[in-house]
Protein backbone atom coordinates (compact mmCIF):
# COMPACT_ATOMS: atom_id res chain seq x y z
CA UNK A 1 0.00 0.00 0.00
CA UNK A 2 1.91 3.28 -1.11
CA UNK A 3 1.92 6.33 1.61
CA UNK A 4 -0.57 8.65 0.96
CA UNK A 5 -0.08 10.70 3.71
CA UNK A 6 1.02 13.43 1.74
CA UNK A 7 -1.91 14.09 -0.98
CA UNK A 8 -4.74 13.17 1.25
CA UNK A 9 -5.11 15.83 3.34
CA UNK A 10 -7.88 18.73 2.46
CA UNK A 11 -7.31 20.19 -0.85
CA UNK A 12 -6.60 23.90 -0.38
CA UNK A 13 -7.72 26.78 -3.27
CA UNK A 14 -4.91 28.34 -4.84
CA UNK A 15 -4.25 31.98 -5.55
CA UNK A 16 -2.64 34.22 -8.71
CA UNK A 17 -2.92 32.53 -12.19
CA UNK A 18 -4.46 29.23 -11.24
CA UNK A 19 -7.05 30.63 -9.38
CA UNK A 20 -7.95 33.15 -12.64
CA UNK A 21 -8.02 29.88 -14.62
CA UNK A 22 -10.33 30.05 -17.81
CA UNK A 23 -13.60 28.99 -16.42
CA UNK A 24 -14.41 27.09 -19.87
CA UNK A 25 -10.76 25.12 -18.93
CA UNK A 26 -12.58 24.21 -15.69
CA UNK A 27 -15.82 23.10 -17.50
CA UNK A 28 -14.32 20.66 -19.58
CA UNK A 29 -11.87 19.05 -16.81
CA UNK A 30 -15.18 18.08 -15.26
CA UNK A 31 -16.52 16.90 -18.13
CA UNK A 32 -13.32 15.10 -19.61
CA UNK A 33 -13.08 13.27 -15.84
CA UNK A 34 -16.37 12.30 -15.68
CA UNK A 35 -16.54 10.94 -19.07
CA UNK A 36 -12.88 8.70 -18.64
CA UNK A 37 -14.62 7.73 -15.35
CA UNK A 38 -17.76 6.48 -16.46
CA UNK A 39 -15.61 4.32 -19.09
CA UNK A 40 -13.55 2.13 -16.42
CA UNK A 41 -15.90 -0.91 -14.81
CA UNK A 42 -15.08 -2.00 -11.42
CA UNK A 43 -14.04 -4.94 -12.98
CA UNK A 44 -11.40 -3.38 -14.72
CA UNK A 45 -9.57 -2.40 -11.72
CA UNK A 46 -10.34 -5.92 -9.90
CA UNK A 47 -13.07 -4.26 -7.83
CA UNK A 48 -16.98 -5.95 -7.39
CA UNK A 49 -19.11 -4.88 -9.33
CA UNK A 50 -21.94 -5.07 -7.06
CA UNK A 51 -26.03 -5.49 -8.28
CA UNK A 52 -27.17 -1.84 -7.22
CA UNK A 53 -24.89 0.47 -9.10
CA UNK A 54 -26.38 3.64 -10.36
CA UNK A 55 -22.84 5.00 -11.35
CA UNK A 56 -22.34 4.17 -15.13
CA UNK A 57 -18.06 2.92 -14.49
CA UNK A 58 -16.06 3.91 -10.79
CA UNK A 59 -17.81 6.75 -8.83
CA UNK A 60 -15.68 9.45 -7.44
CA UNK A 61 -14.44 7.80 -4.17
CA UNK A 62 -13.14 4.42 -5.82
CA UNK A 63 -11.04 6.82 -8.30
CA UNK A 64 -10.08 8.89 -5.28
CA UNK A 65 -9.12 5.16 -3.35
CA UNK A 66 -7.22 3.58 -6.68
CA UNK A 67 -5.49 6.74 -7.00
CA UNK A 68 -4.52 7.23 -3.10
CA UNK A 69 -6.03 10.29 -2.93
CA UNK A 70 -8.41 11.63 -0.48
CA UNK A 71 -12.00 11.90 -1.63
CA UNK A 72 -12.07 15.58 -1.13
CA UNK A 73 -9.54 16.22 -3.47
CA UNK A 74 -10.28 14.03 -6.20
CA UNK A 75 -14.47 15.76 -6.14
CA UNK A 76 -12.79 19.04 -6.35
CA UNK A 77 -10.53 18.34 -9.17
CA UNK A 78 -13.40 16.62 -10.81
CA UNK A 79 -15.06 19.86 -10.34
CA UNK A 80 -13.06 22.13 -12.10
CA UNK A 81 -12.02 23.82 -8.60
CA UNK A 82 -9.02 26.05 -8.89
CA UNK A 83 -6.79 23.38 -6.56
CA UNK A 84 -3.33 22.67 -6.85
CA UNK A 85 -2.60 19.40 -8.68
CA UNK A 86 0.92 17.78 -8.87
CA UNK A 87 2.48 15.41 -11.49
CA UNK A 88 2.15 12.31 -9.41
CA UNK A 89 -1.03 12.96 -8.58
CA UNK A 90 -2.20 13.79 -11.98
CA UNK A 91 -0.28 10.55 -12.80
CA UNK A 92 -1.88 8.43 -10.27
CA UNK A 93 -5.49 9.48 -11.27
CA UNK A 94 -4.34 9.04 -15.25
CA UNK A 95 -3.42 5.54 -14.46
CA UNK A 96 -6.40 4.67 -12.33
CA UNK A 97 -8.26 5.78 -15.14
CA UNK A 98 -6.41 4.33 -18.04
CA UNK A 99 -5.54 7.20 -19.96
CA UNK A 100 -3.61 7.08 -22.99
CA UNK A 101 -0.59 8.96 -24.09
CA UNK A 102 -3.36 11.44 -25.73
CA UNK A 103 -5.68 12.07 -22.82
CA UNK A 104 -2.90 11.94 -20.10
CA UNK A 105 -1.59 15.14 -22.20
CA UNK A 106 -5.23 16.51 -22.58
CA UNK A 107 -5.76 15.70 -18.68
CA UNK A 108 -2.61 17.59 -17.80
CA UNK A 109 -3.25 21.07 -20.19
CA UNK A 110 -6.93 21.00 -18.53
CA UNK A 111 -5.77 20.81 -14.94
CA UNK A 112 -3.06 23.63 -15.53
CA UNK A 113 0.11 22.01 -14.82
CA UNK A 114 3.12 21.47 -17.09
CA UNK A 115 3.01 18.37 -19.56
CA UNK A 116 6.08 16.09 -19.69
CA UNK A 117 5.88 13.11 -21.92
CA UNK A 118 6.82 10.02 -20.98
CA UNK A 119 10.65 9.20 -22.50
CA UNK A 120 10.46 7.07 -24.69
CA UNK A 121 13.64 5.08 -26.42
CA UNK A 122 14.39 6.60 -29.87
CA UNK A 123 12.25 4.99 -33.06
CA UNK A 124 14.71 2.90 -35.67
CA UNK A 125 11.63 2.34 -37.83
CA UNK A 126 9.29 4.00 -39.55
CA UNK A 127 6.47 2.68 -41.53
CA UNK A 128 5.80 2.36 -45.37
CA UNK A 129 3.83 5.85 -45.35
CA UNK A 130 6.28 7.46 -44.08
CA UNK A 131 8.94 6.02 -46.48
CA UNK A 132 7.00 7.02 -49.50
CA UNK A 133 6.44 10.20 -48.60
CA UNK A 134 10.24 10.38 -48.83
CA UNK A 135 10.43 8.82 -51.99
CA UNK A 136 8.16 10.81 -53.45
CA UNK A 137 10.35 14.58 -52.26
CA UNK A 138 12.94 13.15 -55.02
CA UNK A 139 14.59 14.82 -56.55
CA UNK A 140 14.84 17.18 -53.57
CA UNK A 141 17.39 15.17 -50.83
CA UNK A 142 15.18 14.12 -48.05
CA UNK A 143 15.94 11.76 -44.94
CA UNK A 144 14.12 10.65 -41.95
CA UNK A 145 16.52 11.30 -38.13
CA UNK A 146 15.47 10.19 -35.01
CA UNK A 147 17.24 12.36 -32.08
CA UNK A 148 20.13 11.37 -32.38
CA UNK A 149 20.64 11.70 -36.02
CA UNK A 150 20.14 7.73 -37.26
CA UNK A 151 19.40 7.84 -40.90
CA UNK A 152 15.87 5.98 -40.39
CA UNK A 153 15.15 6.13 -44.27
CA UNK A 154 16.30 8.83 -46.68
CA UNK A 155 15.31 8.88 -51.01
CA UNK A 156 18.17 8.63 -54.15
CA UNK A 157 19.03 12.57 -54.16
CA UNK A 158 19.75 12.56 -50.89
CA UNK A 159 22.21 9.45 -50.59
CA UNK A 160 24.09 11.50 -54.01
CA UNK A 161 24.29 14.78 -51.77
CA UNK A 162 25.28 13.19 -49.03
CA UNK A 163 26.75 9.61 -49.32
CA UNK A 164 26.49 6.98 -46.36
CA UNK A 165 23.14 6.77 -45.97
CA UNK A 166 22.31 3.49 -47.53
CA UNK A 167 25.32 2.13 -45.77
CA UNK A 168 24.76 -1.67 -44.68
CA UNK A 169 25.86 -1.45 -41.31
CA UNK A 170 23.36 0.44 -38.81
CA UNK A 171 26.28 1.78 -36.72
CA UNK A 172 27.27 3.73 -39.56
CA UNK A 173 24.01 5.36 -40.80
CA UNK A 174 24.54 8.22 -38.12
CA UNK A 175 24.61 11.40 -39.76
CA UNK A 176 26.59 12.73 -36.86
CA UNK A 177 29.05 9.98 -37.45
CA UNK A 178 29.42 10.37 -41.17
CA UNK A 179 30.61 14.36 -40.30
CA UNK A 180 32.75 12.81 -37.29
CA UNK A 181 33.67 9.84 -36.99
CA UNK A 182 33.19 7.94 -40.99
CA UNK A 183 34.20 10.61 -43.36
CA UNK A 184 38.27 12.00 -43.49
CA UNK A 185 37.37 15.83 -42.43
CA UNK A 186 38.96 16.74 -46.38
CA UNK A 187 35.79 14.88 -47.54
CA UNK A 188 33.46 16.66 -45.51
CA UNK A 189 30.55 18.12 -47.94
CA UNK A 190 30.16 20.82 -45.90
CA UNK A 191 31.82 24.59 -47.12
CA UNK A 192 31.66 25.89 -43.76
CA UNK A 193 32.07 22.70 -41.30
CA UNK A 194 33.05 24.38 -38.09
CA UNK A 195 29.46 26.27 -38.10
CA UNK A 196 27.42 23.29 -39.17
CA UNK A 197 28.99 20.74 -37.17
CA UNK A 198 28.21 23.10 -33.76
CA UNK A 199 25.00 23.90 -35.01
CA UNK A 200 24.44 19.81 -35.22
CA UNK A 201 26.21 18.63 -31.66
CA UNK A 202 24.18 21.56 -30.25
CA UNK A 203 21.00 19.92 -31.59
CA UNK A 204 21.90 16.19 -30.29
CA UNK A 205 22.36 18.08 -26.81
CA UNK A 206 19.08 19.39 -27.45
CA UNK A 207 17.81 15.92 -27.65
CA UNK A 208 20.27 14.36 -24.94
CA UNK A 209 18.45 15.67 -21.94
CA UNK A 210 15.40 13.66 -22.48
CA UNK A 211 17.77 10.53 -22.42
CA UNK A 212 20.21 10.91 -20.37
CA UNK A 213 21.63 7.72 -19.24
CA UNK A 214 20.41 5.75 -21.49
CA UNK A 215 22.97 3.35 -23.09
CA UNK A 216 22.56 3.79 -27.03
CA UNK A 217 23.22 7.78 -26.43
CA UNK A 218 26.04 7.18 -23.93
CA UNK A 219 27.68 4.86 -26.63
CA UNK A 220 27.52 7.16 -29.45
CA UNK A 221 28.59 10.25 -27.43
CA UNK A 222 31.21 8.22 -26.38
CA UNK A 223 32.29 6.80 -30.03
CA UNK A 224 32.31 10.50 -31.18
CA UNK A 225 34.39 11.89 -28.39
CA UNK A 226 36.94 8.89 -28.96
CA UNK A 227 36.91 9.69 -32.88
CA UNK A 228 37.04 13.37 -32.93
CA UNK A 229 38.65 15.71 -30.58
CA UNK A 230 36.57 18.36 -32.85
CA UNK A 231 32.96 16.79 -31.37
CA UNK A 232 34.49 16.30 -27.98
CA UNK A 233 35.06 20.12 -27.51
CA UNK A 234 31.92 21.07 -29.28
CA UNK A 235 30.03 18.85 -26.60
CA UNK A 236 31.75 20.24 -23.69
CA UNK A 237 30.26 23.41 -24.90
CA UNK A 238 26.90 22.10 -23.88
CA UNK A 239 25.38 24.87 -26.60
CA UNK A 240 21.80 23.45 -27.19
CA UNK A 241 19.52 23.99 -30.08
CA UNK A 242 16.30 22.67 -31.94
CA UNK A 243 16.07 21.04 -35.00
CA UNK A 244 14.77 23.99 -37.52
CA UNK A 245 15.07 25.41 -40.91
CA UNK A 246 19.39 26.02 -41.78
CA UNK A 247 20.77 27.46 -44.84
CA UNK A 248 23.78 24.64 -45.85
CA UNK A 249 26.29 24.96 -48.30
CA UNK A 250 27.52 22.08 -49.61
CA UNK A 251 30.55 20.85 -52.10
CA UNK A 252 29.71 18.15 -54.81
CA UNK A 253 32.59 16.56 -56.55
CA UNK A 254 30.14 16.55 -59.84
CA UNK A 255 28.13 19.58 -59.50
CA UNK A 256 30.13 21.84 -57.28
CA UNK A 257 28.87 24.34 -54.80
CA UNK A 258 25.05 23.74 -53.88
CA UNK A 259 23.16 26.15 -51.36
CA UNK A 260 20.39 24.56 -49.73
CA UNK A 261 17.73 24.99 -46.99
CA UNK A 262 17.19 22.25 -44.66
CA UNK A 263 13.99 22.23 -42.96
CA UNK A 264 12.44 19.74 -40.29
CA UNK A 265 9.27 18.35 -40.11
CA UNK A 266 8.02 16.16 -37.08
CA UNK A 267 5.81 13.14 -38.02
CA UNK A 268 3.34 12.98 -35.04
CA UNK A 269 3.18 8.86 -35.63
CA UNK A 270 7.34 8.29 -34.61
CA UNK A 271 7.60 10.32 -31.66
CA UNK A 272 11.18 11.90 -31.80
CA UNK A 273 11.76 11.33 -35.49
CA UNK A 274 11.56 13.99 -37.91
CA UNK A 275 11.40 14.19 -41.85
CA UNK A 276 14.80 16.75 -42.77
CA UNK A 277 14.05 18.04 -46.62
CA UNK A 278 16.52 19.96 -48.69
CA UNK A 279 15.42 22.77 -50.49
CA UNK A 280 17.40 24.79 -53.31
CA UNK A 281 18.03 28.08 -51.62
CA UNK A 282 18.62 29.56 -55.57
CA UNK A 283 17.60 28.68 -58.81
CA UNK A 284 21.50 28.02 -59.73
CA UNK A 285 20.69 25.37 -57.05
CA UNK A 286 18.30 23.97 -58.43
CA UNK A 287 19.45 23.11 -61.90
CA UNK A 288 22.48 21.36 -60.35
CA UNK A 289 20.20 18.91 -58.17
CA UNK A 290 18.43 18.42 -61.67
CA UNK A 291 21.62 17.84 -63.03
CA UNK A 292 22.93 15.75 -60.31
CA UNK A 293 19.59 13.94 -60.28
CA UNK A 294 20.66 12.52 -64.24
CA UNK A 295 23.80 11.30 -63.26
CA UNK A 296 23.58 7.19 -62.45
CA UNK A 297 26.57 7.36 -60.82
CA UNK A 298 27.84 10.07 -59.42
CA UNK A 299 31.47 11.31 -58.07
CA UNK A 300 31.57 11.96 -54.43
CA UNK A 301 34.31 12.86 -52.51
CA UNK A 302 37.08 15.95 -51.81
CA UNK A 303 38.86 16.27 -54.94
CA UNK A 304 41.98 14.23 -53.55
CA UNK A 305 39.70 11.49 -53.06
CA UNK A 306 36.99 11.74 -55.27
CA UNK A 307 35.41 8.45 -57.18
CA UNK A 308 32.31 6.81 -58.49
CA UNK A 309 29.33 6.31 -55.47
CA UNK A 310 29.30 2.39 -56.94
CA UNK A 311 32.91 2.09 -55.83
CA UNK A 312 32.13 3.08 -52.48
CA UNK A 313 29.30 0.81 -52.22
CA UNK A 314 31.28 -2.11 -53.08
CA UNK A 315 33.96 -1.73 -50.46
CA UNK A 316 31.10 -1.47 -48.26
CA UNK A 317 29.74 -4.61 -49.15
CA UNK A 318 33.01 -5.93 -49.04
CA UNK A 319 32.90 -5.23 -45.27
CA UNK A 320 35.29 -2.34 -45.26
CA UNK A 321 34.21 0.88 -43.50
CA UNK A 322 33.97 4.13 -45.83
Amino acid sequence: MKDVSTITRTPTKTTGARGRSDPRRRTELTAFLRSRRAKVTPEDVGMPGGLRRRTPGLRREEVAQLSGVGVTWYTWLEQGRPINASVQVLDAVARTLRLDTTEREHLYHLAEVPYVPARQADPQHIGPEVESIIRTLDPLPAAVYNAKFDILASNTAYTHVLPGADHPDPAERNMLWRLFGSVPPCCCAMVDPQQELATAVATLRGGYGRHVGEPAWESLIQRLSDASPDFKRLWASCDVAPPGANLKMMWHAEVGELWLTSTSLEISSVPEARIVVYTPYSEHTEALLAKLRTIEDPIVGCPDHARPLSEIRAERRAGRRS
